[in-house]
């Protein structure tokens, strides 16, 4: 008898079966809980059949019934299903994902107690409070005495309250906030049994976060919140109400104070959940406007509740509840709640509600929207003070605004997309309180504040203040002391002075606008058959143009031949020190000819760099690449994969990664550059290519952008 072996398992799903162990080693408890959930469901047929109804169900299910029943063992049972399907595999995944999460974070011993712990607490407490609450003569309380409840989600909450406490600010606040408002919310309007177990588990487990959530736990520095936070706090509060809207048309139930079954047509519905998200968007923005329409509202419902309130007061003093009809408490109460509480954090934090319009901004030189009318002479006087990073000349050119520091710095940035996009380093001695500067004046004016390209240096101060780093291009420098092209490493470089002597090409270091028209004329030739053979705009913001070279204090190389033609050109910005002294020389223009010989930028940045070399200069930058890096692995977190991806997109326009490589013929160091912003909330407007990439194509239309995405 012949027995054939089985086939081997596909290298995809060993892959698969690869990863699950590994995150089964990481998160043990989770993992173990998640099989016992499916394997209860397959056992019960909860997968595919509601076990809500079915006498099953009843025997599994925890709540007063079953306690009196003596059926204690469902606190167990109970906690691995769920009583519908779509509601299984629901609980399932949100288990799986904040659990695991919480576990990872907290450990897995401390996780298992606590969520363990406060699933039992939860369970037994709500049992308790219904059972003394059913005594009277509330219905709601009664309906739940005779109701029971599956599912581990109180002890999920409990451990994402422990959880937070391990998280830097501000997704501390916005995930206990978040926790906060699921309790609230469905305890209001939905009033079921699992909503009181969260509820309870939330409260509880809130307060003694910073004592359960063990080592990793991350002291709270005392600060006071930002504009940010309550913008923020104020939007998400009035999405919630507009969804609630939403739920109580589609889904009404009987939750503590009756029926939610809201009399709206569903246009009107419509209608108020649009006011509600545009008047969200205007808070999130900051606008004056919208925090005042806010106030009028939520005013309008608190002095509406008070009046309800002191009608039912009287009607129970005098004897007269029969003569009171009320309709709808059920859904206005909660909402009277929650435009309450949102009418105090209006109030409390009105200051951060200060951005006026569009208009008015464009018309206040002091809102940060243009330069101030000498800002690039400015700037000149600050790098001539204080010196600055490599690409700080940057921060001349004309299409930057300024904001001026109070020791005579500046912090040069752009405004793309609702982003204020810092270039570079602040050019002051103070760094750290130019930093509050400019991150006040984008809060104040309603924009999103970030700094691309700065050193590791400017990292260090920003993370002591709170911002967050990420890594986006990296400089390629060249020490100047010492350097000869001898030896084999440099045998391309001596090829090209070769090839140019043989061409009868020379190298001449100028001052642009210097030069006759003529050679202006064919240095604009050169870009623009560069530019026009690329299917996009030029590059701007940390790459310059003919029109940068121009500058009187920008150096030129020109490979010229015997009649005059330029073959090549490159452009050299200057670097200042401490003392007002030209240190260093960074590569910014660097083309040539498409009929001239290729060795030609070779030979012009060689070129610079031995002359440079004899007037002194310590270094040559050869400019950071953006989006491209020399250690780039698999292993990165997904921030800096995504920016890898966006870098690999627009490689084939702009050669990014090529230009890299190319520069390594020169065997620089490699200097880090990052982009500082606030928190990775940030990052879908900042870093992944809106703010940014608005910056670097100011003027690319859609079809370009289109085929660019192509």
């Amino acid at each position: 008898m012949t027995v054939t072996a089985p086939p081997p398992p596909s290298p995809a799903a060993s892959s698969r079966a690869h990863v699950v162990r590994g995150v089964a080693r990481k998160v043990p408890f989770t993992a173990g809980v998640v099989v016992l959930m499916v394997v209860g469901g397959v056992v019960t047929g909860a997968f595919w059949s509601p076990l809500d109804g079915r006498p099953l169900g009843a025997q599994l299910a925890f709540g007063v019934p079953s306690f009196a029943d003596g059926r204690w063992w469902t606190v167990v049972t109970g906690s691995l299903v769920a009583g519908h399907p779509a509601l299984y595999v629901l609980t399932l995944g949100l288990f799986a994902v904040a659990v695991g999460w919480a576990e990872h974070r907290c450990g897995t011993l401390r996780t298992a107690v606590v969520t363990i712990g406060f699933q039992l607490g939860a369970i037994l407490l709500t049992a308790g409070v219904v059972l003394a609450v059913a005594a009277t003569d509330w219905p709601w309380a009664q309906g739940l005495a005779a109701d029971v409840d599956a599912g581990f989600s109180a002890g999920m909450m409990a451990a994402l309250a422990v959880a937070s406490a391990t998280v830097r600010a501000p997704w501390r606040l916005r995930l206990r906030l978040a926790l906060v408002a699921v309790a609230v919310v469905g305890l209001l309007f939905l009033g079921g049994l699992a909503d009181l177990e969260h509820a309870f588990a939330v409260a509880v487990a809130l307060p003694l976060s910073a004592r359960l959530a063990g080592p990793r736990r991350v002291r709270p520095t005392g600060a006071t919140l930002g504009r940010r936070e309550w913008r923020l706090i104020a939007a998400v509060a009035l999405v919630v109400i507009a969804a609630i809207r939403v739920i109580t048309l589609v889904v009404p139930v009987i939750g503590p104070l009756g029926n939610t079954a809201s009399d709206s047509t569903v246009a009107e519905t419509a209608v108020s959940v649009v006011i509600s998200l545009l008047l969200a968007d205007g808070l999130r923005r900051g606008r004056r406007l919208a925090w005042a329409l806010g106030l009028v509202v939520g005013v309008f419902y608190l002095l509406l509740g008070l009046l309800v309130i002191g009608v039912v007061a009287y009607a129970r003093a005098t004897g007269q509840m029969d003569q009171v009809e009320l309709v709808g408490l059920a859904v206005f109460v909660p909402n009277a709640v929650l435009w309450s509480a949102l009418t105090a954090w209006l109030v409390v934090g009105r200051r951060a509600f200060g951005v006026p319009s569009r208009r008015r901004l464009r018309k206040d030189p002091t809102s940060g929207t243009g330069p101030t009318t000498d800002g690039t002479d400015l700037a000149r006087a600050a790098l001539h003070r204080f010196g600055g990073p490599t690409i700080s000349w940057m921060t001349t050119w004309p299409e930057n605004r300024y904001l001026p520091t109070g020791d005579g710095g500046v912090v040069a940035y752009r405004v793309h997309a609702g982003v204020a996009v810092g270039l570079g380093d602040p050019i002051t001695d103070d760094p750290a309180t130019a930093l509050d500067d400019f991150r006040a004046l984008a809060e104040r004016t309603g924009r999103v504040p970030c700094l691309f390209s700065t050193t590791a240096g400017l990292v260090a101060v920003a993370q002591e203040r709170g911002w967050r780093a990420l890594q986006v291009a990296e400089d390629t420098v060249v020490d100047l002391e010492g350097l000869a092209f001898t030896g084999k490493p440099w045998q391309a470089v001596r090829s090209a002075f070769n090839r140019a002597g043989k061409e009868g090409i020379e190298h001449r270091l100028v001052h642009l606008d210097q030069e006759p028209r003529s050679v202006v004329a064919q240095v604009r030739a050169i870009s623009e058959e560069w530019v026009g053979d690329k299917g996009l705009p030029e590059m701007g913001f940390t790459l310059g143009g003919v029109e940068e070279a121009l500058d009187p204090e920008v150096r030129t190389g020109l490979a010229v031949d015997a009649g005059g033609t330029v073959h090549g050109v490159t452009s050299w910005l200057p670097v200042y020190g401490a003392d007002g002294v030209v240190v260093g020389w960074t590569l910014d223009v660097m083309r040539r000819r498409s009929e001239g010989f290729r060795a030609v930028v070779e030979y012009l940045i060689a070129s610079a760099c031995l002359a440079f070399q004899a007037e002194g200069a310590r270094f040559v930058s050869l400019s950071g690449a953006p989006l491209a890096r020399s250690d780039r692995d698999d292993t990165e977190p997904v921030l800096d994969r995504a920016l890898d991806q966006l870098g690999a997109m627009l490689e084939p326009y702009y050669g990014f990664r090529s230009l890299h490589q190319f520069k390594a013929k020169f065997r620089p160091r490699h200097e880090p550059m990052f982009l500082v912003y606030r928190d990775e909330a940030d990052l879908p407007r900042v870093g992944i290519g809106i703010g940014i990439g608005r910056a670097y194509l100011p003027d690319a239309g859609f079809r370009e952008l289109l085929a660019l995405a192509r």
